[in-house]
């Protein structure tokens, strides 16, 4: 029995799920570029793993020689110093919950690691990969060295919005006050269940990198845009505060509304900033057009667009609503080839629009601008995969 554990010692593997998060309070700046805590707090929403996940496997073993690394299938650095801060962060708490005693059945945390990960959507689009990314890798980390702490805090020192993501449904990360950062945590403030009615629609315009990537971009923010130190100091805790009532409340008037005016004013910050930081294309600002005249035809905020670092646009709506805005969007932006991969995600049904309203919201239609649209919901946080076929590395530690 004792060999039989031994050679079952041999390799430890965990496999993570863990879901992208849309910031609706948007966070934007770093007081400690370190220890990544941010100049204000930030709140956000989960999106459903079915549709948009990271999965992450991690394994160790006595044999493995060198600590290696595989996102999508490509080798990449180890070394990148956030992943050795999560890697070491979660280490570190597995050697204090054993209090220095090793444990002969416990993980030796000498032995070198093996992570392969894989995103189901493309990476660096705007689409907060690094979030979900992160948040999978801590979450795969702590399961394979039996951790299970405030996991959001690790999580935070490789992608700040990768604390977020370690939650399902709506999620505050409060900024904290502390210089060590142990107060810089994000907490759930409603589960997924919540709000049943809410759904995401994103609009992916480009599956390009972005110009400037969020982490050189804030920073060059926070030196050069007063506006930012305003709308951190100023701004952002009131909004916080309305939008959590909006959410508890499950007010959409409310909350459309005051996701539209913070993206807008994050991306005024990146206008502020100089030299300014573009991340809103003309599209962008077509769709932004797009949706307020679909709510000024209706008389009320029906749809609530929400922009990231990037140029695709994320749309909040209720579920009564999807079908017609969808096809709003379809008349707007006929799809070029891709008629039927058109919508993607969960299902949307069709609707009719009545003369009125395609005279009045589909003005100048832009042929192949969007290249698809993603039906999606809130979901719930990282998930354990128990299913051994589903792991990204074989028996031998490798993909």
């Amino acid at each position: 029995v004792a060999a039989a554990m031994a050679a079952e010692r041999v390799l430890a593997m965990a496999t993570c799920t863990a879901p992208v998060n849309i910031a609706v309070i948007k966070y934007w700046g770093k007081r400690d570029t370190d220890l990544i805590l941010p100049i204000n707090s930030s709140l956000s929403v989960t999106l459903h793993q079915d549709q948009l996940k990271t999965t992450t496997t991690a394994a160790a073993s006595r044999d493995f020689t060198e600590d290696r690394l595989w996102l999508n299938g490509k080798e990449a650095d180890v070394g990148h110093p956030r992943v050795q801060a999560c890697l070491r962060e979660v280490r570190r708490l597995a050697r204090k919950r054993r209090g220095g005693n090793e444990d002969a059945a416990a993980l030796s945390l000498s032995y070198k690691i093996h992570i392969a990960s894989e995103n189901n959507f493309p990476t660096a689009a705007g689409l907060a990969s690094s979030a979900a990314g992160y948040a999978c890798l801590v979450s795969a980390l702590a399961r394979l060295y039996g951790v299970e702490e405030e996991l959001s805090e690790v999580a935070r020192r490789g992608s700040g919005s990768a604390c977020r993501s370690m939650f399902g449904g709506f999620v505050q990360w409060q900024r904290g006050e502390r210089p060590d950062g142990t107060d810089s945590v994000a907490l759930q403030v409603a589960p997924e269940t919540h709000w049943p009615e809410l759904r995401v629609l994103v609009l992916v315009v480009s599956g390009e990198k972005k110009p400037v990537g969020s982490t050189t971009g804030m920073q060059t923010s926070v030196e050069t845009s007063p506006l930012l130190k305003h709308r951190a100091e100023v701004v952002v805790p009131e909004r916080l505060a309305q939008m959590m009532r909006h959410i508890r409340e499950r007010d959409f008037e409310g909350f459309g509304q005051l996701a539209m005016r913070d993206s807008n004013q994050f991306h005024a910050t990146c206008l502020d900033t100089f030299p300014p930081i573009f991340y809103l294309t003309d599209l962008s600002r077509h769709i932004i057009a797009l949706a307020h005249r679909y709510n000024a035809h209706h008389g009320l905020t029906k749809v609530a667009y929400t922009f990231d670092a990037g140029p695709n646009a994320v749309i909040f709506t209720l579920a009564d609503t999807v079908a017609e805005f969808v096809e709003v969007v379809r008349r707007s932006f006929p799809p070029a080839t891709n008629g039927d991969q058109f919508v993607r995600g969960l299902p949307v049904g069709s609707a009719v629009l009545s003369q009125e309203l395609v005279a009045a919201v589909v003005t100048e239609p832009v042929p192949g601008a969007v290249q698809y649209i993603l039906h999606t919901k809130p979901g719930p946080g990282p998930q354990l995969v128990d299913d051994p076929s589903q792991h990204l590395l074989g028996a031998d530690g490798l993909p």
